[in-house]
């Protein structure tokens, strides 16, 4: 059968069309790359429901893929490195891992600082972004920070009620200021990536480990423990903060609606939403150990005192340290302890 030019013509101009279509939609692909599990709720009941607001808001012309556990190549510590690079678009990472690049933000890790509150702490974080943090983050587009529920005690065969039950006991930490804690505490900090602790919790690498309850489910870490040790009235000792992030180049190359789409899914009240994820699976991580038989140990408010004493030099540690490079870190933990108040209860 002949087609007419005119014919031919027009089916050129719809295939044309189509493509331009189908390639505009390519153009908004993101991959995000990030150290956990699939069925982690960091994933689940964060990142996909944040990459699921981004998409929605774009009116389908963004995708973001999600890549967990690494499978990207690389070992968590290279995560920033990795977004900086553009080898990936986005990363969700823990801040701690690439210790000295953040410095400002690491007060909200402190503890006295942080508490027992992940949303205040998180809103705290967003008030003070632009202000105080930003210029941290070179190379890199902020997407929003966040902690998690704070540093609890995970301990194999061990009941503590008192720092002298640490004495001479190694514990995992991701941070240096974790690290810090863990020596005011007399116990030996052994830093590494989370996905690492189970074998190491096995092995005898480490007695215990200071993470959050939530991490109790995708790696089994009641398993692994008897114990989890938690302050008075949830408190804990410190935090860790993470980001997502994007690179900045392909950041600057987008176009403003593209861009409002993610800003749109990344406002003050998610920054404050992801606080309270954290909250909830924190509690679900604590049941699930419960449940198995472990032994959740709430500290009154006289041996959570003790653990506080004992842990304020650390503190005057983190002010000294950054000091001497010339940022203002007494400044920064008055404002970060206004922030985390006057946001208590928001949300």
């Amino acid at each position: 059968m002949k087609i007419s030019k005119r014919k031919l013509a027009l089916l050129s101009a719809a295939a044309l069309t189509f493509s331009a279509t189908f390639a505009q939609a390519q153009d908004y692909t993101f991959r995000l790359h990030h150290l956990l599990g699939a069925k982690a709720p960091a994933q689940t009941q964060m990142l996909e429901p944040w990459a699921a607001a981004v998409e929605e808001n774009s009116g389908g012309r963004v995708k973001i893929e999600i890549f967990p556990a690494m499978t990207l190549g690389g070992r968590p510590p290279e995560l920033i490195q990795q977004a900086r690079d553009g080898v990936v678009d986005l990363v969700w990472t823990v801040n701690g891992y690439t210790p000295g690049l953040f410095p400002r933000t690491e007060v909200m890790e402190l503890p006295t600082v942080f508490k027992n509150d992940p949303v205040a702490a998180n809103l705290a974080l967003f008030d003070m972004f632009e202000s105080d943090l930003r210029q941290e983050y070179q190379g890199l587009e902020v997407m929003f920070l966040h902690v998690h529920a704070g540093q609890a005690l995970h301990m194999k065969d061990i009941e503590v009620r008192s720092p002298a039950d640490l004495a001479g006991t190694k514990l995992r930490i991701p941070t240096r200021t974790g690290a810090w804690v863990i020596e005011a505490l007399g116990a030996s900090p052994v830093a590494m990536p989370v996905p690492e602790l189970p074998p190491s919790l096995q092995k005898g690498v480490v007695d215990g480990a200071m993470i959050p309850f939530e991490i109790i489910p995708p790696l089994a870490i009641q398993d692994q423990t008897q114990y989890q040790i938690e302050g008075f009235e949830e408190e804990r000792f410190g935090t860790t903060t993470f980001q997502v992030s994007m690179n900045g180049d392909r950041w600057n190359g987008l176009p403003e609606d593209i861009q409002k789409a993610f800003r749109d899914a990344s406002g003050r009240d998610w920054w404050g939403q992801v606080g309270e994820v954290w909250r909830a699976t924190d509690d679900f991580g604590i049941n699930m150990a419960v449940e198995a038989g472990n032994t959740h140990v709430i500290l009154t408010d006289e041996e959570t005192q003790v653990f506080r004493d004992a842990m304020a030099p650390v503190v005057d540690r983190w002010i000294a340290e950054v000091s001497a490079s010339g940022i203002d870190g007494a400044a920064l933990v008055e404002k970060a302890r206004a922030l985390i108040a006057a946001n208590a209860g928001d949300m």
